[in-house]
């Protein structure tokens, strides 16, 4: 169970660069040319691949790949809603509920067998 927990912790951790990475340069760039968003987006980017891929080999070893996958898609969300609602002032949207009960649904389902490693 710990190996799970600090795989969801470094993976929300991760997601949080992804999250600025892809999305960030929408408010703080917009104005700036493309190339230049991606460049800095990449840069953030790194951040998160030095986290995620270890979280990723950790997570690994206590589970199998659809479980991790939908563990990530879990974090992203959790991690997404707040910084659409908060950082980029898009307001709480309904789509989002539900998003978060589908995710919720597909959590149960992979994981509902229990650990397969």
């Amino acid at each position: 169970m710990q190996k799970i927990l600090l795989t969801a912790g470094m993976l929300a951790i991760s997601n949080v660069f992804m999250t600025f990475a892809w999305y960030g340069h929408l408010k703080n760039f917009n104005s700036k040319p493309w190339i230049v968003a991606a460049i800095i987006s990449w840069g953030i980017a790194l951040f998160e691949y030095i986290i995620q891929v270890p979280a990723n080999r950790l997570g690994h070893q206590v589970m199998n790949l659809g479980q991790l996958k939908i563990l990530q898609e879990a974090i992203t969300l959790s991690v997404f809603v707040p910084f659409a609602i908060v950082y980029m002032k898009e307001g709480l949207k309904q789509e989002y509920l539900w998003a978060s009960i589908f995710i919720l649904a597909a959590v149960f389902c992979i994981f509902k067998g229990g650990l397969i490693r």
